[in-house]
Parts: C-alpha cells; sequence; structure tokens
C-alpha cells in the first residue's frame, strides 16, 4: 500500500463529494426540514384535539351505565329501552357515532360481555378506556357482593404505588442513582447513529465504485494508482465527508431550531415538552412509558435507606447521566463507529466493483443487510435485558458488535469485554478488507457481465 497514493485519493474523493450540489443541498435541507418536522408536530399536537364522539349505550345489564362517565371528548347516552337493532339502523339519525351494547349480567360467572358497533373506527384509546370503566363496574359489582361494610373504601385503602429509585454498585460497592429510561434512551440515539451511518455511507461507497466503474473512469485510475489504495482511499474519504456533514447537520439543526424557536417563541415547546400525553403521542409511545423515561411523572422516590427519602424526577435523571461512563462511552463510539464502517464499507466497496448499476447489488447485498438488522433488533431487545446471552453474544460477534456493543456500554460493560470485542472487530476488519481488496482488484476491470457469489469467489482468487 502506497500511503501518499492514500492519501491524494481521499484528499480527491473528499472535495469531489463536499464541492457538489447535491452535498450542500443535503447539508442545509435535512435540518430545516428536521426543524420543520418537529415544529409541526408541536403545532398539530397543540392546536387540535380529537374527534368528538357520541355513544348510544344499551344496557342490557343494569350495572355498567353508571360507570360510563363522560368527558371532552366522549359523551355516553342511554339507550338502554331502546331494541339494539332500532339503535344500530339509526345511529346517523340519532346523532350519534357509536353504539355500544352490554349483555345481560351472567350470574355464574359475574361477568357481562361488550359489543361496539360505529362506522368508522373509533381507536384504541376509546376502546381502553370503554374496557376499563366496565371493568370496575364489575369490579363494584363483584365487591359488594361480599356484603363487607365499607369493603370498598377497605380496598382503597390498602392500594399502593411503591416509588423505587434504582442504584448501581462498582467494584468497590460505592453506589449512584440510576434510571433505566435515561440508559434506554441513550442506547437507543447510539445504536440508531451507529446504523443509519453505517447503512447510508457504506451505501455511497458502494454507489460511487459502481459510478466510477460504469463511467469507466475506473480504467484511467487504476493505470495510475494500485487498485487497494484506491478501495482504501475511497472508504476513508467518504468517512471523512460522513463527519463532515454529520457536524454540520448538528450546528444547523442547532442553529435553525434557536431562530425558529425565536419566532415561535420558546413557550410553544416548553408547553410541548411539559404534557406528557401529547409527547407520547408525537413519539408514538404511551404515557405509561414516558413515564418510565422520567417524563412527566409526579411520583416520588426513596433513598437506599429504610427511611423515606424522596427523590426528584430530575435529580434522577441528572444523577443517572452524571453516573454514565462519559469518556469511555465516547471512546468506544467513536471506535466501534469507525471500525464498522470501515468492515461494512469494504465489502460494499467489493461488491460495487463486481457490478456495472445498482440494480445488480441487492443479491450481493443481502448478507450484508441482514446482520445490521439483527443488531438493530437486539438494541431493542437489550432494553428489555441487558444481560441477556443474545445480546451478549451480538457485542462480540463483528458484524453486529459495532452497534450492539456501544449501546450496551450504559448498562455497564467490563472494560476487557469492550477491549477484546475491539480486537474480534480489528481481526475481522483486517481480514475482510483483504479478502475485499483481491476482489475489488479483478472485480473492477470486468464489464459485461452480472456477477453473482460465485464470481466473487472466482475474483478472490484471482488476484
Amino acid at each position: 500500500m502506497n500511503f501518499r497514493n492514500i492519501k491524494i485519493i481521499i484528499a480527491r474523493e473528499y472535495l469531489n463529494k463536499v464541492k457538489k450540489k447535491s452535498f450542500l443541498v443535503t447539508t442545509i435541507l435535512v435540518p430545516i426540514l428536521f426543524v420543520a418536522f418537529m415544529a409541526l408536530m408541536v403545532y398539530i399536537m397543540g392546536t387540535t384535539k380529537e374527534r368528538e364522539q357520541s355513544v348510544a349505550v344499551v344496557d342490557q345489564s343494569g350495572i355498567v351505565l353508571p360507570f360510563l362517565k363522560n368527558n371532552e371528548r366522549v359523551t355516553f347516552e342511554d339507550f338502554s329501552s331502546e331494541p339494539v337493532d332500532t339503535v344500530k339502523n339509526n345511529l346517523s339519525a340519532l346523532g350519534k357515532d357509536v353504539l355500544v351494547v352490554i349483555s345481560p349480567l351472567d350470574t355464574a360467572s359475574r361477568m357481562v360481555k361488550m359489543s361496539l358497533y360505529s362506522k368508522d373506527p373509533v381507536g384504541v384509546e376509546f376502546t381502553e378506556n370503554l374496557k376499563n370503566m366496565a371493568s370496575n363496574a364489575i369490579e363494584d359489582y363483584r365487591i359488594k357482593l361480599y356484603n363487607i361494610e365499607d369493603l370498598q373504601q377497605i380496598m382503597d385503602d390498602v392500594k399502593a404505588d411503591v416509588p423505587l429509585t434504582e442504584y448501581t454498585l462498582d467494584e468497590k460497592g460505592n453506589e449512584s442513582i440510576s434510571e433505566s429510561g435515561v440508559y434506554m434512551i441513550i442506547s437507543m440515539i447510539l445504536g440508531i447513529i451507529i446504523f443509519m451511518f453505517i447503512t447510508m455511507f457504506g451505501g455511497q461507497v458502494m454507489s460511487a465504485v459502481i459510478e466510477e466503474k460504469s463511467s469507466r473512469v475506473i480504467e484511467v485510475l487504476v493505470s495510475s494508482v494500485n487498485a487497494i489504495d484506491l478501495m482504501f482511499g475511497k472508504i476513508i474519504g467518504i468517512a471523512l465527508v460522513a463527519l463532515t456533514q454529520f457536524m454540520l447537520w448538528i450546528v444547523l439543526t442547532f442553529g435553525i431550531a434557536a431562530i425558529v424557536g425565536g419566532f415561535v417563541g420558546f413557550d410553544k415547546f416548553k408547553e410541548f415538552s411539559s404534557d406528557p400525553q401529547m409527547m407520547a403521542q408525537t413519539m408514538g409511545v404511551s404515557p405509561e412509558q414516558m413515564q418510565a423515561l422520567g417524563v412527566g411523572s409526579d411520583t416520588a422516590s426513596v433513598a437506599a435507606d429504610s427511611v423515606a427519602a424522596p427523590v426528584s424526577d430530575a435529580s434522577v435523571i441528572i444523577g443517572t447521566l452524571v453516573n454514565v461512563p462519559w469518556v469511555k462511552l465516547i471512546v468506544a463510539f467513536l471506535v466501534f463507529f469507525f471500525l464498522g464502517y470501515l468492515l461494512y464499507s469494504s465489502m460494499f466497496a467489493a461488491i460495487g466493483s463486481a457490478v456495472e448499476n445498482e440494480g445488480d447489488t441487492q443479491q450481493l447485498q443481502l448478507p450484508l443487510t441482514i446482520p445490521l438488522m439483527i443488531a438493530y433488533v437486539v438494541v431493542f431487545m437489550l432494553f428489555q435485558n441487558p444481560d441477556s446471552p443474545v445480546v451478549k453474544w451480538c457485542s462480540w460477534i463483528p458484524f453486529t458488535s459495532p452497534i450492539v456493543m456501544p449501546a450496551r456500554i450504559p448498562y455497564g460493560v467490563a472494560n476487557w469485554e469492550i477491549i477484546g470485542s475491539v480486537a474480534v472487530l480489528l481481526l475481522t476488519f483486517v481480514i475482510f478488507a483483504w479478502i475485499s481488496a483481491k476482489i475489488y482488484k479483478s472485480g473492477i476491470l470486468v464489464f459485461g457481465k452480472k456477477s453473482t457469489f460465485k464470481d466473487l469467489w472466482k475474483y478472490f482468487k484471482q488476484s
């Protein structure tokens, strides 16, 4: 390998990409679209209300209707004296959107059944609330059957919601406050970033190779420099383009967000961030999940000792963030990000060298896409059980470790595991870079043929 030639190729690849109009447009457009999307979501969630629904109820049990409470979006009206078919066939004429039919009470099982009729889907929130109110009615009925005085009050008194504060212990036994939701957010962000950049910029390496091959520019280039130097120069050059674009995205996103916040008013964003229900709907999660992350939770926590010492949610989150091993996390993130990119981009380059258009790469890309998707799924499994065998194995397997291992670190990973995983990943990169370079060297000059895995093996043996 000629490092002087590689340096020249890196500079050429970097400048060619950065000077393109598509790079400038993408760099500027992505932060604008991201901020615009967030602002639009805040506006929509803050100014729109869910459709109001008028519900006709035929309660044949006689015990559920009193528990169906009206709210701002749903109103219930008693139609128990009317035949079910009459109400069902005349919903629009009666000015009703939904019909709820409650069966007669089964005294043996002490249970009722419900049926719901509507012309349009009512949504999960409506059905869950309806089931909860009907369940409360059945519970109240069953309690009264015991004929115990003030039984309902007794049951309400004995119910408890025990607060919990998490602490982690280091090797010396020192405790530090922690919150699993914070670790989950950090792990999710790290996993998604690495996954996106490996797939996005690894694909760019492949596209750049295909473009040069299809335009026959590659024939001129390999006459001047070694094919292996050309491959590594291209890989590193595009990596620098990726880092440049990523940093510009961060700076521009914060800058544009500050400008939009100045015009729109930060009070809108504060109102949005202080409303767990609104944030949950925007992010596609339940309010309970938001509460698990420490957002909008009013529940106090207790300290490690037996005496209750409330800890605020803000203190828990800040304490957790302070106790995250940021130096280890950032260093590991950069190492796994860089080695993961090099491993996959070298294989993407080998695939690009064997074809003349991107349509022929789909079959050859499959073995690369599957491990990335598995790693992406494992990151979400990690939240449930960070120490599961699947998570641990995937943090060591070099094709999934660039995504899984950084996501594991917030939950606590021994240094020897990180070093061992890096060593395995580095060794795998060296092996596959050597294999990819041999395929690249032969495949880059093959034209007029749709390559298969058998051809890749032939290119490897020829070099």
